[in-house]
């Protein structure tokens, strides 16, 4: 066996070992409906729909990946705007159904993020982060979802490229370092360099401000 061949063997090796199996898709649309129940009963969240964002909606996730979680606020058929405080407030109601509830760990109240983050890890040994009106990550996430139909390697390349951050401890925004969305674009920069050029430019996908162009509606 040559060294290239050696090369992809071992990646494919690697590959097999971190894609998720039919169970951590099972566990995790599990986790997004019993979390869904919960807000359900909460008073001054009914109405609010439970989104799950980042890398398992873009399907970029390990079998060990986190899970992203978004309550939005609706009114009618607009996205109503929240303030921090009002973010500060809505998760600490939510923090308090988790004890209620009951099953969780780690539970940890982020509130001086630049986005105010609830962590807990619940069943199935899943982490959990639920945010507010998150619409920013759901729009990043969305559109990694659309580049990575675009060409099946982009996918694989993300998945080793992570697990070789994780394993130079180089994937953690809290301490410096790059987190997995940037990691992502690192991926996409390079698959547009490529020559040929595997992806387009991003403004070829999405030309204005999804954000922007989404509030509101």
């Amino acid at each position: 066996m040559n060294g290239y061949n050696l090369l992809e063997h071992t990646l494919r090796n690697i590959l097999h070992s971190i894609n998720p199996l039919e169970e951590d898709w099972s566990m995790r649309f599990q986790l997004i409906h019993e979390l869904r129940a919960m807000i359900e009963n909460i008073e001054i969240l009914r109405g609010a729909t439970v989104e799950p964002f980042g890398s398992f909606v873009s399907n970029l996730f390990t079998r060990w990946g986190d899970l992203d979680i978004s309550i939005e606020l609706l009114n009618g058929s607009y996205i109503a705007s929240a303030g921090k405080k009002q973010k500060l407030s809505l998760l600490g109601d939510v923090l308090k159904a988790l004890r209620a509830k009951g099953g969780c760990r780690k539970l940890q109240f982020i509130a001086n993020a630049r986005v105010p983050i609830l962590k807990f890890q619940g069943n199935y040994n899943i982490s959990c982060d639920i945010s507010i009106n998150n619409l920013s990550g759901q729009m990043k996430s969305k559109i990694l979802y659309w580049i990575n139909t675009i060409d099946g390697r982009f996918r694989d390349m993300v998945l080793l490229v992570k697990e070789w951050a994780k394993a130079h401890n180089i994937n953690d925004s809290k301490t410096g370092t790059l987190n997995s969305y940037s990691l992502s674009l690192l991926v996409v920069f390079h698959f547009q360099t490529c020559v040929p050029a595997i992806l387009p430019p991003l403004k070829d996908i999405y030309p204005g401000n999804m954000v922007d162009d989404l509030t509101g509606t």
